[in-house]
């Protein structure tokens, strides 16, 4: 399945998980010798919220959150018949989210509204490595020669919002994988690299931990919202255009919740014969 080019390869774990969840993640996401996508995502049972869902990216680190990966799993349990509710709880490392799915024609869900929560520019919960309190439009030595200013921000895993004068004019796989495991973010971050285009349009690409640059990520156009409106670059509700689409996000006055809306598509299903036992 894939959300704006977001794509995971989803594994139905309400009946039984597979062992070596790492390895799997990293043997099923190549795209040369597997299936290929930006990690694994599984759908499991729980005993807080309708469903659990657990992440693996491709490189085989687990991911706290995914905004596209919820739209999708809130696609499959309602396509499949694992549920009727328009309202659908989920249970992540991040937190339980409420997901509102809407419908098209054909009976399927053709789009998936997140609440994503409350964000954090707290450095303590971020993390960042700072004497400050919050990381607003600071400085990161991305190398001896070249230091960019970016915003921090917690949207249940961490980000690292950059504002640039053109998404195109950043080498994304150079500077994100510096930024990723600069030591002032302890448990490595999630980069993005934001143009305004308007107050209520933002341009975004991003590196994301654990899989690099991938065509869209959820949880980093909300923290690029929330980083733009820290930094009064934006208003409260934008549409934030990635390369594999557009999402519109949404930061409430009333909930100081972030809202997140988008598709969720279904590209094929079928059987996996393992090739690795392995840790």
């Amino acid at each position: 399945m894939q959300g704006l080019g977001n794509d995971y390869i989803y594994v139905n774990c309400l009946n039984g998980c597979p062992a070596n969840l790492a390895s799997l993640s990293r043997e099923m996401s190549d795209r040369h010798t597997g299936v290929g996508g930006d990690g694994i995502i599984l759908i499991l049972p729980s005993s807080d919220a309708d469903f659990k869902m657990r992440i693996f990216n491709a490189d085989g680190s687990e991911a706290r959150m995914c905004g596209n990966g919820a739209r999708c799993v809130a696609k499959y349990v309602y396509d499949n018949n694992l549920t009727k509710k328009l309202h659908v709880t989920l249970e992540t490392l991040s937190g339980v989210k409420h997901l509102f799915l809407k419908p098209g024609h054909d009976g399927l869900v053709e789009s998936v509204t997140v609440d994503m929560g409350l964000p954090s520019l707290l450095t303590q919960e971020i993390p960042v490595d700072s004497c400050s309190e919050t990381f607003v439009d600071e400085p990161v030595a991305v190398d001896d020669d070249t230091v960019l200013k970016f915003t921090a921000v917690s949207m249940g895993n961490p980000h690292a919002v950059c504002f640039v004068d053109s998404h195109s004019a950043v080498d994304i796989e150079y500077v994100g994988r510096a930024v990723e495991f600069n030591r002032q973010f302890p448990d490595r971050v999630n980069v993005e690299f934001a143009q305004i285009l308007s107050r209520r349009e933002i341009r975004m690409r991003v590196w994301e931990r654990g899989s690099g640059v991938t065509m869209a990520c959820g949880t980093g156009a909300c923290a690029t919202v929330v980083a733009a409106v820290v930094n009064n670059l934006a208003d409260r509700h934008v549409i934030v255009h990635l390369d594999g689409g557009d999402l519109t996000v949404e930061w409430r006055e009333a909930d100081n919740h972030v809202y997140m809306t988008g598709p969720a598509v279904t590209v094929f299903n079928g059987v996996y014969k393992r090739q690795i036992q392995g840790n």
